[in-house]
């Protein structure tokens, strides 16, 4: 199945058996037995295995850890905004470089020989979570009095994480990078009894998968216009509606929801075992590895400190802002993995006696991908400048974010077009990263950075 979780009571760790999967398993071997045919039992239950493969088993979110605030917070923490540079100069600093330098040889080693299978199982590498978190890329953007290691705000840093590990692969960049877009949530949005609750367990080893989910299931989606709804009741609220496309989900403890609040958009805080909480596989063209779930909401009661940024329209503005900016970041990377394959490929590929990459059309298009490329990183570069210096950065967002997608795609599509009937098969990974690509402008939440 698309999602794994392991079979669990409420508020413990589990036995680690795949409940999705074996049920599945359980249905098909009953609806093989011969007994149903001395019942006339055959087409019933044909019809029960035929719409549990086809939509999956619904399942309760996985048992979470007991988040408790370890110490007392005066206050929130936040980290101050990096110092406005008067030259429009994007080199990135001796640790940022420092810093990409090591998540590009972890992708190289880690997540780029594991990709083909991670997309076929629809799921990463078990310890896959465990290692993002001993490299400390985590840590960067909590600040240091909780237990982190930034002292600025670090936009520009997380950029180039996220495009350092897409160039390995962009799935599994997603799975890796889910549970920081809800650290820097907490980090820029949450106040000081959440800080003091939640971020704890994002500094320690065992970093649990959480993650920011925005996006709904229905056709031409607008982050701003959302369906679920939060309504008061009491003193805390009720949530109901649906997410989609939310990594890990079957595995993660720990949600931040989007819901609309009062006629306006909000963000949420929503532990997995909360009842009325459900989780269903959401396999989707792209990003498998990152294994996709839909969250179902039904009367899902929160309490009074659960709403994060105090329910303010420009936080819930800026989530979008950011989770884009992440977005153009992870389409920079895969875009450059792209063009990394389809260079040697066409040098060394030979027709007619010589290199493809003789041929005008072949030699004109490879240009094109690298100009455009080098567009998007700038205007993403650009645009998390900005955003760290806590400058306006709407516009430079908007324009980057449109720019790696209509691009983005192109670039994965030329790449598949370059290999030509080797760009249809899955020996190449260019047909995956031209899926993962395409996601990139449709999807909202998710990464923030």
């Amino acid at each position: 199945m698309a999602e794994e979780r392991r079979h669990t009571g409420r508020g413990g760790r589990g036995t680690g058996l795949d409940v999705m999967g074996l049920g599945l398993a359980l249905v098909n071997r009953v609806a093989g037995a011969s007994v149903l045919d001395r019942l006339g039992l055959r087409k019933p239950v044909e019809r029960m295995a035929f719409e549990a493969t086809r939509a999956g088993f619904r399942t309760l979110g996985a048992a979470t850890r007991s988040f408790q605030a370890v110490r007392q917070l005066g206050q929130p923490v936040r980290l101050p905004a990096a110092g406005e540079r008067g030259l429009f100069d994007l080199t990135p600093t001796d640790e940022q470089r420092m810093i990409r330098e090591t998540v590009v040889e972890f992708a190289a080693e880690q997540l780029r020989p594991a990709a083909a299978d991670a997309d076929t199982r629809c799921a990463p590498p078990d310890g896959l979570l465990g290692r993002v978190a001993e490299l400390g890329v985590g840590l960067v953007g909590i600040p240091e009095a909780l237990g982190g290691a930034g002292d600025e705000r670090s936009t520009v840093t997380n950029v180039l994480v996220a495009e350092a590990m897409a160039h390995g692969d962009m799935g599994l960049a997603v799975a890796c990078l889910a549970p920081t877009a809800v650290s820097t949530a907490l980090v820029l949005w949450g106040d000081e009894r959440q800080q003091a609750t939640y971020l704890p367990a994002f500094v320690g080893d065992d970093v649990p998968a959480a993650a920011l989910a925005v996006a709904e299931p229905r056709p031409l989606f607008d982050p701003f216009a959302l369906r679920t709804r939060a309504r008061r009741v009491g003193a805390g609220y009720v949530l109901d509606g649906v997410k989609s496309l939310v990594p890990r989900a079957a595995r993660a403890e720990l949600f931040v929801v989007a819901a609309e609040l009062d006629g306006a958009p909000a963000l949420f805080l929503v532990e997995s075992d909360t009842a009325g909480l459900a989780v269903e596989a959401d396999p989707a063209m792209g990003l498998r590895a990152a294994s996709m779930g839909r969250l179902v909401l039904n009367d899902v009661s929160l309490p009074p400190g659960a709403l994060l940024g105090a329910g303010s329209a420009e936080v819930y503005a800026d989530c979008v802002r950011l989770s884009r900016l992440g977005w153009c970041a992870l389409a920079v990377g895969t875009a450059q993995a792209v063009l990394d394959y389809v260079i040697p490929y066409v040098n060394g590929r030979e027709a007619f006696g010589e290199p493809i990459s003789h041929r005008q059309g072949v030699a004109f298009r490879v240009a094109d991908i690298a100009i455009e490329l080098e567009g998007m990183r700038l205007a993403t570069y650009r645009a998390a400048s900005r955003a760290e210096q806590g400058l306006p950065c709407a516009r430079e967002v908007a324009l980057a974010r449109r720019l790696c997608a209509d691009r983005g795609m192109a670039i994965g599509s030329d790449g598949v077009q370059l290999l030509g009937g080797h760009g249809f098969v899955k020996e190449h990974p260019v047909e995956r990263w031209y899926r993962d690509l395409r996601a990139v402008g449709v999807m909202e939440g998710v990464v923030l950075v």
